[in-house]
C-alpha cells in the first residue's frame, strides 16, 4: 500500500464521521475496507445464529428473556400473551403499548416468565445471558464509555442512545451489521429508536489466512525440475540481434467483453491499469494525465465530498438500486455536496497522481466496476 492509499483510507474514515447521522435513514454505511489492504477479517466474520424461540416466540437466557415477535404483533399481544403487563413491557423497550411490530424484531422482558419447550424440540435455555449488562432504567438510555466482553459466547445487551446508527453499533462492538440485524429482527433500512434494546451477538471467528508448518519443522525444499529431467536446448541469439518486440499490456482491452451493457460508463477517458480485487484494490485505476475531465458514471445525488491528508478531493455519487461511486485522486471539483448530476456531467478534474481510483458499492460491500461498465 502506498502513501496515496493510506491518505485515501483516512479520508474515508473522515467521509463515514461527516456523513453518519441519527435514525432518519441518512447515508451511514459500513465503510470498513473500502480503500484495499484494511484487513477486516474479524469484523465480516459470521456470528452464530440467534437461539429458536420456543412456542410463545420466547428466547430464556439464565438471567432474563426476550420475546421475538411474529406477524401482526404489538406489545400489548406479546405481553397478553406471556402474562406481561402491556405498559410495563412497552415502557422497557421504548415503544407504546399498541405499537405495530415486524416480525422477528424482539422485545427485552422486564420481568421472568416460565420456561417452555422450544418449537423445535430441545431446550432453548443459554447460560450467562448480558453477562456484561447492567439493568437501565425503563425509558432511560445507558451510553458506556467502551462496549466490555461477554463470556461464554453469549449476547450483550445495548440501549440505542439518541443519534446511534446500526452501523455505528456493530462498529463500537466489532460486529457485522448484518448479524446484529439478523438477531434483532430490524428492518430493511436499518433504523433503530432511542432506547430500543438490542441483543448485540459475539463476534464470528475470522478464518485463518495463513497455513504454517510446525515450529522448527522449516518449510520443504522443492525438488529441482533438472533433478529428473535434462534441460531443455536454449537458442542463443547472435550479437547484435535485434530485441524482441515488448508486448504492450493494455488491462482495459478487456473492459468491454466483461461489462457490455451496463449501467455506467467510464469516468475518466483512459485504460485500465490496476484491476479489481476484493481486499487489496476495491475498485479500479484508471490511466489519467492530470487536468483530464472527470464524468458522473451515472445519474445520482452527491452525497459527500471530502479531501485526504494531502488535499486531494474524494467525490462519493449515491444511484438508485442501493448503489453508489466513488472517485478519488482528483484535482479540481466542479460539484457540491447534495447536487444532483446527470450521466456523463462533469465532476471535475483529475489531479497529478496518474491516474483516477473508481469504485462501485452495492450498500456496503464493494463490487467489480467492470460488471456495471458499458
Amino acid at each position: 500500500m502506498n502513501t496515496r492509499d493510506i491518505q485515501a483510507g483516512c479520508a474515508m474514515l473522515s467521509l463515514l464521521a461527516l456523513t453518519a447521522c441519527g435514525s432518519d435513514g441518512s447515508f451511514d454505511p459500513d465503510l470498513r475496507g473500502l480503500i484495499g489492504g484494511m484487513d477486516t477479517a474479524a469484523a465480516a466474520a459470521s456470528a452464530a445464529p440467534r437461539p429458536t424461540p420456543d412456542a410463545r416466540g420466547v428466547i430464556s437466557f439464565s438471567n432474563g428473556q426476550v420475546a421475538v415477535a411474529q406477524t401482526g404483533d404489538t406489545p400489548a399481544t406479546i405481553a397478553a400473551r406471556l402474562g406481561l403487563d402491556a405498559a410495563a413491557l412497552a415502557t422497557h423497550n421504548a415503544l407504546p403499548a399498541d405499537a405495530p411490530m415486524q416480525a422477528g424484531a424482539v422485545l427485552v422482558l422486564p420481568t421472568q416468565v416460565a420456561a417452555a419447550a422450544p418449537a423445535g424440540g430441545g431446550t432453548a435455555i443459554v447460560t450467562d445471558p448480558f453477562a456484561d449488562s447492567a439493568p437501565a432504567s425503563p425509558g432511560v438510555a445507558r451510553a458506556d464509555p467502551a462496549p466490555a466482553p461477554a463470556s461464554d459466547g453469549n449476547p450483550r445487551e445495548h440501549v440505542v442512545t439518541a443519534g446511534e446508527t446500526a452501523w455505528a453499533i456493530a462498529r463500537r462492538y466489532d460486529v457485522s451489521v448484518q448479524d446484529l440485524a439478523s438477531w434483532n429482527g430490524l428492518p430493511a433500512d436499518m433504523s433503530l429508536r432511542t432506547g430500543q434494546r438490542l441483543l448485540v451477538p459475539q463476534p464470528g471467528q475470522a478464518p485463518d489466512r495463513l497455513a504454517t508448518t510446525a515450529p522448527g519443522a522449516g518449510s520443504p525444499t522443492p525438488t529441482p525440475p533438472s533433478a529428473t529431467r535434462a534441460l531443455p536446448d536454449e537458442e542463443t541469439p547472435a550479437a547484435g540481434a535485434p530485441a524482441p518486440d515488448t508486448p504492450q499490456t493494455d488491462l482495459g482491452s478487456t473492459r468491454t467483453a466483461a461489462s457490455g451493457g451496463g449501467q455506467f460508463r467510464m469516468p475518466v477517458d483512459g485504460s485500465i491499469i490496476r484491476v479489481y480485487e476484493k481486499g487489496q484494490n476495491d475498485g479500479i485505476d484508471i490511466a489519467a494525465t492530470g487536468g483530464a475531465a472527470v464524468i458522473a458514471a451515472g445519474s445520482g445525488q452527491v452525497a459527500a465530498i471530502t479531501r485526504d491528508s494531502a488535499g486531494t478531493p474524494i467525490i462519493v455519487v449515491r444511484h438508485e438500486g442501493d448503489l453508489m461511486s466513488v472517485y478519488t485522486n482528483l484535482g479540481d471539483v466542479a460539484v457540491a455536496k447534495g447536487d444532483s448530476v446527470s450521466a456523463g456531467q462533469s465532476l471535475g478534474q483529475a489531479g497529478d497522481a496518474g491516474f483516477v481510483h473508481f469504485e462501485i458499492r452495492r450498500g456496503f460491500e464493494s463490487v467489480d466496476p467492470e460488471r456495471y461498465l458499458n
